[in-house]
């Protein structure tokens, strides 16, 4: 099959099935959404969802949370991966945020990644939910899917090659659903360790199955 058809049948599927796909952390501004996306790396959204109210209540605003101190942040999120380097990035990001950007969360993807905490992924993330720009973030959902369904090539090594193969065949205006779209296919259907072939919708186009199940 090839590859545009694959691309041509993800589309399809999933604008009927889930067209209004949108990430599962809780927030109510760009700030929280900042904040939650820098805390989730290599961690769950719902154990994000979980603690971040008490944090958010503490913490309204870039301006509270640029003034606060380690031990006081810590406390807050001691339940989630590597919580010492985020709590100093939290710091960190909130600071800059207030003193170069007026306490407005950039739109540029350039301008995010000079952040404390924000890699690529997490900028893109921010420039798609937020802004609605046609980037795409990938992480491990997004990598092993990507590759399962025969999206990119096998020996697309890295996030940023998967992310450009991507972007090359999906066009603009889905690309910001297809971000969800894939996230949560991985998340929910397509596991990494035990993918759940047997009721997923994508059979008839996935790489994965057509060699595991030939």
């Amino acid at each position: 099959m090839l590859r545009k058809d694959r691309y041509e049948r993800l589309i399809t599927y999933f604008a009927e099935h889930q067209p209004e796909a949108e990430t599962e952390l809780v927030f109510e501004n760009p700030y929280q959404l900042l904040v939650a996306v820098i805390l989730s790396a290599q961690c769950t959204d719902k154990r994000i969802n979980a603690i971040s109210p008490a944090l958010f209540e503490k913490f309204p605003t870039p301006e509270t949370l640029a003034v606060s101190h380690f031990d006081e942040v810590f406390p807050l999120i001691k339940s989630v991966s590597y919580p010492n380097n985020k709590t100093k990035h939290l710091i960190g990001m909130a600071k800059m945020l207030v003193d170069k950007f007026g306490s407005t969360v950039p739109s540029d993807i350039n301008e995010l990644q000079k952040l404390p905490g924000v890699g690529r992924k997490t900028a893109n993330v921010i420039a798609s939910v937020i802004y609605n720009q046609p980037t795409m973030a990938v992480d491990t959902h997004v990598f092993r899917v990507s590759k399962r369904l025969g999206l990119v090539n096998l020996n697309a090594k890295t996030p940023l090659e998967v992310e450009k193969q991507l972007l090359r065949y999906i066009p603009k205006e889905h690309v910001s659903m297809a971000h969800h779209w894939l996230i949560l296919h991985g998340r929910y259907t397509c596991l990494a360790r035990a993918p759940q072939c047997e009721k997923c919708s994508l059979q008839h186009f996935c790489r994965y199955f057509e060699k595991t199940f030939a």
